[in-house]
């Protein structure tokens, strides 16, 4: 049985003091939640991953970046932080390829790839992100949208990378608009996901690795959502702010596991 894992993705969001209240908050309302059931991140803002790094100790709740430098080594890149460096605060997952990396950077799939090698190389877990906007999807290419940014991440992994993997499907015009996907709908690619990675590796790989939604989760959709087979947790933006709601989704995804 696949592990749930809930990721809080803040965004550009967070100050000193907020964060502690917010982390305090979390952490108190965490408590009680089988480890066994679930493993939690927090990806804050860069500036804040030392601040969040001393909130988190000796808890559970693992830390998290938002993104990573796709030069595996120290040199002249000004504004980026290396997996190593990452990896020296503390980080142990990171978020590679969220669409608004993509669409505001003009993040490219051999960029994506570039970071999750970086990534891995470091000891680091990828949270790999792929979805698709409205348009595709109502022009009916979803998978093929899908299919492209698996290809574009993917392909150059062997087995034993691809393994440490984790990855998100978030519908572009689901994201901090309010809108989700149906159970079905997320459903239905999450089941895709996992006969790519069959095809592109084998079945026992495609039924070990994590796949996460992400896409205006709530605590009013969460459960719904986790019920899901092939549903093992969520990427959560604007609900990861509110630690009532955030808890919330966390505890829907623990109860999916004990569930099975």
């Amino acid at each position: 049985m696949r592990k749930a894992l809930v990721a809080g993705n803040w965004k550009m969001h967070g100050r000193i003091e907020q964060n502690r209240v917010l982390v305090d908050a979390l952490l108190t309302q965490l408590s009680g939640l089988p480890e066994a059931d679930i493993d939690v991140v927090i990806c804050p803002p860069q500036v804040y991953l030392a601040q969040i790094k001393t909130l988190l100790q000796g808890s559970a709740v693992a830390l998290g970046s938002q993104d990573v430098s796709r030069f595996a080594a120290d040199g002249a890149h000004t504004g980026d932080s290396s997996a190593a460096m990452l990896n020296d605060l503390g980080v142990r997952y990171v978020l590679i390829g969220h669409s608004e990396r993509r669409h505001e950077q003009s993040e490219t799939d051999e960029q994506v790839a570039a970071k999750i090698a970086s990534a891995l190389l470091s000891g680091l877990t990828p949270i790999v992100c792929v979805g698709e906007s409205l348009e595709q999807r109502e022009s009916g290419q979803v998978t093929d949208m899908i299919s492209a940014q698996l290809k574009g991440a993917l392909s150059s992994l062997q087995r034993a990378e691809a393994e440490k993997l984790v990855i998100a499907y978030e519908p572009v015009w689901a994201i901090g608009t309010g809108k989700t996907a149906t159970s079905e709908q997320a459903q239905e690619v999450h089941a895709f996901i996992r006969e790519y990675l069959s095809s592109a590796f084998d079945e026992d790989l495609s039924q070990s690795i994590r796949l996460l939604y992400g896409g205006s989760v709530n605590s009013t959709n969460a459960a719904l959502l986790f019920e899901q087979v092939d549903i093992d947790g969520g990427l959560i933006g604007g609900a990861s702010l509110k630690s009532d709601e955030f808890t919330a989704i966390c505890r829907a995804a623990a109860l999916s596991t004990i569930n099975g």
